[in-house]
């Protein structure tokens, strides 16, 4: 690969910095698509132990490049995507990988083949992670900023994407414990102020 298109990858790798989300930080600042990613990716690497039997390179790679079809298309919150959205990204973002130098396209493609496919506990663990990644920044985002359909989502979103694992079915529980606890919590300040 020469100097000049590696920096073509990384400038259009920028994009995600300034690609935002649907979710809100704490501080309520909307959230980066690459903030979402460096987030899951660092997950991944947290459960190395967790998973000792699994590629966490593998896992993190995936992690890194999951949403890099948003520079093209931006974020769309899945209760919002369609299948037209989804192809459209799915396509832009092929086309996009084809254009890579050879060899990195190559190795791109078939780590994207496997993501697409969800057939290998690498590919599920990340897309699990991906899930409820997003649940636990709602968790963390003040609860103003939560559109009314999320307090009955984030009670369930995730749930077919943990069941591969005990120790992702738990952890699943655990963030739905903190789901429950910020809905009581909101209900309880309403409740104050009538």
């Amino acid at each position: 690969m020469k100097p000049n298109e590696f920096l073509q990858i990384v400038h259009f790798a920028e994009k995600l910095k300034d690609t935002t989300r649907h979710c809100t930080t704490s501080k309520g600042r909307a959230e980066s698509v690459a903030e979402h990613s460096w987030r899951i990716s660092l997950m991944a690497l947290f459960l190395r132990s967790e998973f000792p039997e699994l590629d966490i390179n593998k896992v993190i790679a995936m992690c890194l490049i999951h949403d890099l079809g948003e520079g093209f298309t931006g974020d769309i919150p899945s209760f919002n995507k369609t299948q037209n959205d989804e192809s459209l990204e799915d396509s832009l973002f092929r086309k996009w990988i084809d254009s890579l130098p050879e060899g990195l396209s190559e190795s791109i493609m078939s780590l994207y083949e496997e993501m697409s496919e969800l057939k290998t506990k690498e590919a599920k663990l990340y897309k699990a992670l991906d899930k409820i990644e997003a649940v636990i920044q709602h968790n963390e985002s003040p609860i103003e900023t939560w559109s009314e359909n999320e307090y009955q989502l984030n009670k369930t979103y995730g749930l077919d994407e943990v069941k591969f694992s005990e120790w992702m079915k738990s952890l699943r529980q655990e963030i739905l414990k903190e789901t429950l606890v910020k809905i009581e919590e909101q209900e309880n300040t309403v409740r104050k102020c009538v």
